[in-house]
């Protein structure tokens, strides 16, 4: 089966959508199944109003359609809602054939925090986008239940995996910093709530990893805190390795790959009790969820590493990857039923 990918979100971007994509890409391609992208490489780009390390292509509807053509693939997928999302969802629907859509980013909450639009206009658009594919694909439950109450249909559990052998507990090395090191690591920007953690009262020291729009403004605000900027996997799995609780204060992430990523290298995760959090650690001891953030981030100092491991090895590409296909061939024979009943998808 040859997968179409069509995706705004890519390299050199660094974020939990391109590093799902190509991961699970790879490991499709090692079960045999060819996935190509369709991204804005090779089209003349703009930066996103606010953040400008995200470039938008400047496509049109008759060059990607050229594109599709070109790639003649089995099956298209649409993972963003961007120019090049939209203009495949164009074509899919004019041509009348099956696709699936994933559902990555909470952007209603991720405007309301840079401008003054209601959740309810962003929210009414992206129903109608979604809602036009045969599937659509959300990482956890509690996503998937509350896109449902907001009118969302066909949704699909895709959940996402780790690498074990990149991020692991024997990439630790010192730091020389005062103890306990509490770290974050992702985009630096105003949905994440990083004033949340950096406004603690804690001891030892407090890290960030990751870059963004926020980060002048918090530089200055929290200078006690050290900034770290972007750092490749194989350099952040070191600085999850060697720190002592991984600290996550968004309320808007859909999952949080950074959150397994720790787990994997042995470090506790402190975090608010809201979707993304709450399906990755559930029960599993392996954090502590708390609208006290602080205290969860001393209650996750007393939480062994090998607890935090072990609950990661649960996560993996492979599993990814098949739940991804398995979603793909369900769509396609749902919408096959629907076709012989009807000719719209």
């Amino acid at each position: 089966m040859r997968i179409l990918v069509v995706t705004d979100a890519w390299k050199p971007q660094v974020n939990g959508v391109v590093r799902t994509l190509e991961s699970v890409g790879r490991a499709l391609g090692e079960m045999g199944t060819v996935v190509d992208f369709l991204t804005p490489q090779g089209f003349a780009t703009v930066p996103l109003p606010t953040y400008a390390e995200i470039r938008l292509a400047l496509a049109s509807p008759r060059a990607v359609a050229k594109r599709l053509d070109a790639a003649a693939p089995d099956h298209i997928h649409i993972a963003t809602e961007g120019p090049l999302g939209f203009f495949a969802r164009h074509y899919c629907l004019r041509r009348q054939c099956p696709f699936t859509t994933s559902y990555h980013t909470k952007f209603p909450e991720y405007i309301g925090a840079r401008a003054r639009i209601p959740e309810t206009i962003s929210y009414a658009w992206l129903r109608r986008f979604h809602n036009a594919a045969c599937g659509v694909m959300v990482s956890t439950k509690s996503l998937a239940e509350d896109l449902a109450s907001r009118g969302f249909f066909r949704l699909m559990r895709w959940s996402r995996g780790v690498d074990h052998g990149q991020f692991n507990p024997t990439k630790a090395r010192p730091l020389d910093l005062p103890r306990p090191i509490f770290l974050y690591a992702g985009r630096v920007a105003p949905e994440k709530n990083l004033a949340a953690f950096l406004s603690l009262d804690l001891p030892g020291s407090k890290l960030i990893a990751g870059d963004g729009p926020a980060r002048p403004a918090l530089h200055a605000a929290y200078p006690e805190a050290h900034f770290i900027g972007m750092h490749p996997p194989e350099a952040l799995a070191g600085y999850y390795a060697s720190s002592d609780v991984f600290v996550f204060p968004s309320r808007t992430d859909t999952f949080g790959i950074v959150l397994i990523e720790a787990l994997a290298c042995g470090l506790p995760v402190a975090a608010l009790p809201v979707p993304g959090p709450a399906d990755v650690i559930g029960t599993s001891g392996a954090g502590v969820l708390d609208w006290n953030l602080r205290a969860a981030c001393f209650a996750a100092l007393e939480i062994p590493r090998e607890r935090a491991r072990e609950h990661a090895l649960m996560f993996t590409w492979e599993k990814s990857a098949r739940q991804f296909l398995d979603n793909i061939l369900a769509a396609r024979a749902a919408a096959q039923r629907g076709k012989e009943a009807s000719p719209a998808c």
